[in-house]
């Protein structure tokens, strides 16, 4: 009698009867949301895909992944990762390529199109930035291989040169880094800044030339 009760047993879709009015859906879960295999291709980048001018004055040597750009001012080195690289076409361009279609070598398009761009630029016209000194005796000179800055400490700050570095100091307050290294460029000018960043309520500090500042208003005195 027990098999005869299994065997005469039919499943049905609703769960605890109709007096709760809760049933349960025996349609597949594939059957009730609607998913599509799409391949997602990784959009090619506006920057890295412009192609890179190299004067007559600059060396290309390229081996590989490695790349050595030599030009009057300087010389420069720079590894390319895997997921991009660098050929040059018959007319004398530089152009920067993916190798593999991924978010990665999306993002390294772009950054390293530009990076090559600014070896070539650098080793053959050079870069430069620009920082002004505002305050009441804040002053900057160069004295041999050293940048001595006066920014209200109770001594002066003395900041080593690199050698491939050219620094500058004009009517006291203004500074300019030149070289043909842009990172070590920036590094070099963002070290100076850090020392006396400009504050918001006066704007004394040490600032790029480019900077604007913005400015807080200071506390009202007390109404009579």
């Amino acid at each position: 009698m027990a098999s005869s009760v299994v065997s005469s047993f039919q499943p049905r879709s609703s769960f605890l009867g109709d007096r709760n009015m809760f049933k349960v859906s025996t349609t597949p879960p594939s059957a009730q949301v609607g998913f599509s295999s799409k391949t997602i291709e990784c959009k090619e980048s506006r920057i890295g895909k412009q192609p890179i001018a190299v004067p007559s004055n600059v060396t290309i040597a390229l081996e590989g992944q490695d790349l050595k750009v030599k030009g009057p001012l300087g010389e420069l080195a720079l590894t390319y990762p895997r997921e991009v690289e660098l050929t040059k076409e018959d007319s004398g361009f530089l152009r920067v390529k993916k190798t593999v279609e991924t978010r990665r070598a999306n993002q390294m398009h772009g950054l390293f199109r530009t990076l090559t761009d600014n070896m070539v630029v650098g080793v053959s016209k050079g870069f430069e930035k620009k920082l002004i000194l505002v305050g009441v005796g804040y002053r900057a000179t160069v004295e041999g291989k050293e940048l001595v800055l006066n920014l209200g400490f109770s001594h002066p700050v003395k900041m080593q040169i690199p050698e491939s570095l050219r620094v500058k100091v004009e009517e006291n307050t203004r500074i300019t880094v030149s070289g043909y290294d842009k990172s070590e460029i920036g590094q070099f000018a963002a070290t100076v800044r850090k020392w006396r960043p400009p504050e918001p309520y006066k704007g004394k500090g040490v600032k790029y030339s480019d900077e604007i500042v913005r400015r807080k208003e200071g506390k009202a005195g007390k109404k009579k």
